[in-house]
């Protein structure tokens, strides 16, 4: 059902490095850009994430409550991509390990920016 879902950035090109490189470990790249936004996938045709400078020109904020949350495929791979983010300058918002919800792994994070993330996997076994 998600297309695709976007962040604001006020460094564009700090935030683009900053994706290139979290977004390489889980193998999804850039497959569309423009000078005022970039977007990563892991296929054309499976859900992206957008980095954007804001439309209206005003200053790009964080929402209260706004996460996004990136499926991974093994808990290894939420424990290396929330090892990488943390590498690449963000912040902690709850280390990797399972949450209250049976099967659910889980880590959080803020981005250079402040925007929340959390990289995820659900044992359902």
């Amino acid at each position: 059902m998600i297309g695709y879902v976007t962040l604001g950035t006020n460094d564009l090109p700090r935030a683009v490095a900053f994706y290139d490189e979290l977004l390489e470990t889980i193998d999804a790249s850039r497959f569309m850009e423009t000078e005022k936004f970039v977007v990563w996938a892991t296929a054309p045709d499976k859900p992206g994430l957008s980095i954007t400078l804001p439309y209206n020109e005003d200053a790009a904020t964080v929402g209260n409550g706004v996460m996004v949350a990136l499926e991974m495929n093994s808990n290894e791979q939420v424990d290396a991509f929330y090892k990488k983010a943390l590498a690449l300058g963000a912040t902690c918002e709850g280390a990797p390990g399972p949450r209250d919800i049976g099967g659910f792994y889980a880590a959080y994070f803020r981005d250079l920016d402040g925007n929340k993330l959390n990289a995820f996997h659900f044992n359902q076994s």
